[in-house]
């Protein structure tokens, strides 16, 4: 989580510095229809690498937006989830999905 003094006075800077970036908002629109392993988010974000998923699946995590779970098998199998706060950026990630839906049918429309 932020620290108190990390965070901006305005809410919107606030929200924008946690999942601002276009790879944390593809993360999350994964996580909010199941739980994903490693490799499958790797797979699945078309452009992105392994190390720039690491960085920001550990941001994630360490703002307490995202749980990471290690099950103990042979080989470890790790998944990531939505953690509660995670899940209370539903309402924001659809209203960014219907307004991007209705931005698209207007370019579609004035062509």
């Amino acid at each position: 989580m932020l620290a108190k003094e990390e965070l901006p006075e305005c809410p919107v800077a606030t929200t924008v510095q946690l999942i601002g970036n276009k790879w944390k908002l593809l993360i999350l629109r994964n996580l909010l229809t199941r739980p994903w392993r490693f490799n499958e988010m790797l797979h699945s974000i078309p452009g992105i690498s392994q190390k720039v998923l690491t960085d920001n699946l550990r941001a994630l995590e360490n703002d307490g937006i995202i749980t990471r779970t290690v099950f103990p098998e042979v080989p470890p199998r790790v998944e990531y989830a939505l953690s509660e706060l995670g899940d209370s950026m539903r309402p924001i990630i659809d209203a960014m999905q219907v307004w991007g839906l209705n931005y698209q049918q207007l370019v579609r429309e004035a062509e």
